[in-house]
């Protein structure tokens, strides 16, 4: 008995389990959830997911707000966050690069080309906010790079964020509208529909980046799996590149 004591008192205690807070951006939320299931079964952690738009994230940040992660839809605002001295020196990195696509519900309506957006067959072209979302700000790149941004200002039809703005697509609150190619790709789910996917020499790419902000174990841990192989797989299987 003593002997077993003795062992078990020089045995390493394993860690206790914690809670994560992390914001994350919304066209991301369903990939993280996946992600995150797989690594609270492995940890014994628990991830609390707040999805939202990453300029709001931002600035929630910036006033205090108690987030222990920041995955968002940009590499902006996680570089001002580190410049700002706001996270974990050495935890900024690329976790995916996301890909725009022009979607509507019709499969009659959006041709392989994209030659619909210079057609009067929709009333309405949702895009996201692109002051907040990083979606966005590439939709508006598309737009300018094709001549047709100020034409069809009066046909947007802005989402707070990415997945505010699918849901106008969903709905038929518009016809078409560019979303996340990530949105259109969740496994188990067919959206059926028609779609053009934009040449990335359109737009800037969408590189998403995560930031440690308050130091723990639990944190720690996280990123590092974000980074594996196993995260990777489910990162991709979503509709992303990965890093």
């Amino acid at each position: 008995m003593l002997l077993a004591a003795l062992l078990l008192g020089s045995a390493p205690l394993p860690l206790a389990a914690d809670q994560i807070r992390v914001a994350v951006a919304s066209n991301f939320r369903q990939a993280m959830a996946a992600a995150a299931e797989r690594f609270e079964h492995s940890s014994g952690h628990e991830v609390v997911l707040i999805p939202g738009s990453t300029g709001k994230h931002y600035a929630q940040i910036r006033n205090g707000a108690p987030y222990d992660a920041f995955f968002a839809a940009d590499v902006d605002k996680p570089l001002r966050l580190e410049e700002e001295r706001r996270i974990v020196p050495g935890s900024r990195f690329t976790y995916a690069i996301g890909q725009l696509v022009l979607w509507s519900a019709d499969p009659d309506l959006v041709d392989p080309a994209g030659e619909v957006l210079k057609s009067d067959r929709f009333r309405h072209l949702a895009i996201a906010n692109p002051d907040l979302a990083p979606y966005g700000a590439a939709a508006r790149s598309v737009l300018q790079a094709l001549g047709l941004w100020d034409a069809l200002a009066p046909k947007l039809v802005r989402g707070e964020n990415i997945e505010q703005t699918f849901q106008f697509i969903i709905s038929g609150n518009a016809e078409l509208g560019f979303a996340a190619r990530s949105q259109l790709a969740v496994p188990g789910r067919d959206f059926a529909g028609s779609s053009w996917q934009p040449s990335n020499a359109l737009y800037p790419p969408i590189e998403q980046q995560a930031v440690l902000l308050q130091d723990s174990p639990a944190g720690r841990a996280l990123l590092a799996f974000m980074q594996g192989e196993e995260a990777r797989a489910i990162i991709r299987a979503y509709g992303y590149d990965s890093p």
